[in-house]
């Protein structure tokens, strides 16, 4: 008689592994920043299958794209176990930044965004700060911080911050707390780009931890 493990054993020689891995799609409203930093994360390729795309689109049209790509995803039989829209406050209409939450929680798409700027997730990794300041102030505090002009489109900012990175998921985790109730459109400063970063680290390779 063959046992239960063996049949799992021998069914999992025939499977293609490829489609036993996670899927995850990463939407960026930034073309350079956002997709830099992800495709960073030293993940191990036989456990997830990570898609990166920086498109400049807003928020609204980002969450919409994202969904259009599930549902083509699920047609194609290689749904996304996770996708994520990445995005900032910006200037953007409150009304097309509140939609683009709505549209995502309908279609179980996540959110890691930043009001103001992404540029405030760098920040975390070195102090806590939840006084609202000017976007161009986070460009010159990350200069006096990392030791040279920051520039957004810099594709080293993990390799330089993922030392620090426990200390940002915390500051940012706690600044989160200092919110009575959840606004992301008006909680001038705060962010969710931890809780991505915290979904990516499940996957890191063993060689990385």
């Amino acid at each position: 008689m063959v046992k239960v493990w063996q049949r799992k054993r021998d069914y999992s020689r025939r499977v293609d592994t490829r489609n036993l891995r996670d899927r995850i799609l990463i939407l960026c409203e930034g073309k350079k920043t956002e997709p830099n930093y992800f495709r960073k994360f030293p993940l191990n390729v036989e456990l997830v299958e990570i898609d990166v795309r920086g498109t400049g689109a807003n928020t609204l049209s980002l969450v919409e794209d994202a969904i259009r790509r599930g549902q083509d995803a699920v047609k194609s039989d290689i749904p996304y176990n996770q996708i994520w829209c990445v995005f900032d406050r910006d200037s953007f209409p409150s009304g097309n930044f509140n939609r683009a939450f709505k549209a995502a929680d309908e279609n179980r798409i996540r959110i890691a965004y930043s009001n103001q700027c992404f540029e405030l997730w760098y920040l975390l990794h070195y102090n806590f700060n939840d006084a609202a300041i000017d976007r161009r102030e986070y460009a010159r505090r990350l200069t006096k911080f990392i030791g040279r002009k920051y520039r957004k489109n810099d594709g080293n900012m993990y390799d330089l911050l993922k030392e620090r990175q426990h200390t940002a998921i915390r500051n940012a985790k706690m600044l989160l707390s200092r919110y009575d109730a959840c606004n992301p459109e008006k909680d001038d400063p705060s962010t969710t780009v931890h809780e991505l970063v915290e979904a990516l680290n499940e996957f890191l390779s063993e060689d990385s931890i």
